[in-house]
């Protein structure tokens, strides 16, 4: 490994001593000030380099959205399918030239810089020089502590190894604790961000499963094997997944997904702000639909006495009610029987032009006889 990761070494540490020597004019340079922020600037650094990989990662990110509607084809197609299912996804990301591991891609590109971190910083614990790091330097970094404890601790070194650095175990353990639990949450937080606000929930895919996953996965990870790290390497794990959470948090309310909620957010805002003008037709039709969902009511449950008595009250009001509908009930059916006997005598009338026409008809045809033939007189 250290053949292998031997130029990162001297990378690594040639841009943390370089760091060191800035910050040595401001803070003590056998602080911890001084070496920590020398970390948090290695991070900074890395991630502005990495920059465009999170610009291939959000392209990607655009692409799986563009194929939501063929991958929801795919999974409506081959629903009892699931191999079947799978190879076509696999088969469409091919031909597309899309990527659903490209989210990861930043995560991959910070690994080799990760274990040369983690790699020096085990040296300095080791007390052997690595890197550009002579003994004059080693020397300094073993005297920096980071409230209370040093840059080189690990939350499982032993009481003697963590005397030898000039700390104790209490300290040592709150602190690291304490930077576990806060590198865990802003990854969870981070993942949790996307899956909720950047993503289009009405298709779900292989890529928002993954994402899934990994919400739960990476947080169990730094929970478990940051009680391996050097103090120096939580500095490192937690800058960079605040950094993480903050460029995601711009990039999900500068230019989100399409279809998602942070998308209807930015939507409204510039609604708001006039940049956005809709259609008078469809605003009037928005409105009219939200009119009539306020104005819907929903029928209230009535008892079954209720609903046979018409939702009456019992006792007297119940019978005046009863005679009033039957009052009512006969005079509509007197009205009822005075219109069928007006539209009686109105068929009549009507059966009756209509008789007297067709016998006016049959009399004019019975008085023009016609003249008998010649030969019958």
């Amino acid at each position: 490994m250290d053949t292998i990761l031997g130029p990162l070494y001297i990378a690594v540490s040639w841009i943390i001593v370089q760091f060191h020597s800035f910050y040595s004019l401001i803070f003590d340079r056998d602080s911890g000030a001084a070496w920590g922020l020398s970390i948090v600037s290695l991070v900074v650094l890395i991630r502005i380099c990495l920059i465009p990989l999170f610009v291939k990662q959000i392209k990607s990110t655009r692409n799986m959205q563009a194929l939501q509607p063929k991958m929801k084809a795919i999974q409506e197609r081959y629903k009892s399918d699931k191999q079947r299912q799978s190879e076509e996804m696999m088969k469409l990301y091919k031909e597309t030239g899309t990527n659903p591991l490209s989210s990861c891609l930043p995560i991959l590109a910070q690994s080799p810089f990760f274990i040369s971190l983690y790699q020096v910083l085990n040296h300095i614990a080791q007390n052997k020089v690595v890197g550009v790091i002579d003994q004059p330097l080693l020397e300094s970094a073993q005297k920096a502590h980071i409230f209370g404890a040093p840059l080189a601790a690990k939350f499982m070194d032993s009481a003697e190894k963590i005397q030898s650095l000039g700390a104790s175990v209490v300290d040592v353990r709150v602190v690291t604790i304490i930077m576990i639990v806060l590198m865990s949450a802003s990854q969870f937080y981070t993942q949790r961000q996307l899956m909720t606000k950047n993503v289009d929930l009405t298709v779900k895919t292989p890529f928002m499963q993954q994402q899934k996953m990994l919400m739960y996965v990476f947080p169990i990870m730094f929970a478990v094997f940051g009680i391996n790290f050097p103090v120096g390497v939580l500095v490192y794990w937690l800058t960079t997944n605040v950094w993480t959470m903050g460029q995601q948090m711009f990039v999900i309310r500068r230019n989100p997904t399409p279809g998602s909620k942070a998308f209807a957010e930015r939507q409204e805002r510039l609604r708001a702000a006039g940049k956005i003008v809709e259609d008078p037709a469809e605003i009037a039709a928005k409105q009219a639909v939200e009119e009539a969902r306020q104005n819907r009511q929903q029928p209230k449950r009535q008892t079954k006495s209720k609903r046979q008595t018409g939702g009456a009250p019992a006792g007297g009001a119940q019978n005046r009610t009863r005679a009033g509908s039957a009052s009512g009930g006969a005079g509509e059916g007197a009205a009822k029987k005075q219109s069928l006997e007006k539209k009686d005598a109105q068929d009549g009338k009507e059966k009756g032009g209509a008789s007297g026409s067709r016998t006016t008809k049959s009399g004019q045809r019975k008085g023009q006889q016609r003249p008998k033939h010649p030969s019958k007189k």
